[in-house]
């Protein structure tokens, strides 16, 4: 049986901790959490498989693909086979093993073509070059909201553990009247978004509805406000300044 954590980064270790007591596996959504350090180290060793996006819109952005680390080196060295078209090696290994027949694989089973390309991992080799320094500037973002948004109580922000260095891909408040607030900011050429919805308001999971009361009150009310690595101060401002008063005519 498998477990999957996706944001509660403050608490993996625990959760770790629960799912060997329970003999269950841990998967972690870390989507969003490239860079992401917990106590001095970057997220993905507590779980048992780990898995990053690469995607356009995230905050290492390749354009697409992602990263897949497990714990276990026979699983790490299964699934490579399994994104590989079933080859036991792939073709920088044939490249650069020595001997006579380094030229020489195996199919071992039926694959997938699921490896990410060439070009994706060139951009991604520069991209981590930029990383820390793109994530500490959506630190400051983050930082600049909290500053400006302590001035309205009815505004609900999500807390980050003490002892992380978070990526910030996301910076979420909580409102009542969520989409009127979406309303309203669109009227004020503001766009936030909404990540996520409770899976069980989905019709997949529909079967499950009620049973993550808390979840689904923090999926009705979670707004996510801009941030990427363009904003300045003065847009920060400009957004959080309409929030407020929004906030506070509804009030």
């Amino acid at each position: 049986m498998f477990v999957g954590v996706g944001g509660n980064t403050g608490r993996l270790p625990q959760i770790a901790e629960l799912c060997a007591q329970k003999g269950l596996r841990l998967i972690l959504d870390a989507a969003h959490m490239s860079g992401t350090r917990l106590n001095d180290r970057h997220v993905g060793a507590e779980a048992d498989v780990s898995v990053f996006s690469f995607h356009a819109v995230k905050n290492l952005p390749t354009g697409d693909a992602g990263m897949i680390c497990f714990k276990e080196s026979e699983l790490d060295q299964l699934v490579r086979k399994w994104t590989w078209l079933g080859i036991n090696k792939d073709t920088y290994t044939r490249t650069y093993s020595g001997g006579p027949y380094k030229w020489k694989y195996d199919v071992e089973h039926v694959g997938y073509k699921y490896h990410g390309n060439s070009i994706m991992a060139a951009m991604a080799l520069v991209g981590l070059k930029h990383l820390d320094a793109d994530n500490a500037y959506r630190r400051q973002i983050s930082t600049w909201y909290d500053e400006l948004l302590t001035e309205c109580p009815a505004i609900g922000r999500i807390p980050v553990n003490p002892h992380c260095e978070s990526a910030r891909h996301l910076y979420q408040v909580l409102v009542s009247n969520r989409d009127e607030m979406i309303l309203a900011l669109n009227a004020q050429e503001i766009y936030p978004g909404v990540h996520y919805l409770n899976n069980t308001q989905y019709r997949m999971f529909n079967c499950a509805s009620g049973t993550c009361p808390r979840a689904e009150e923090a999926s009705n009310r979670l707004l996510s406000l801009p941030i990427h690595l363009r904003l300045t101060r003065t847009d920060v401002k400009r957004v959080a300044k309409s929030l407020i008063k929004i906030v506070e005519g509804n009030s």
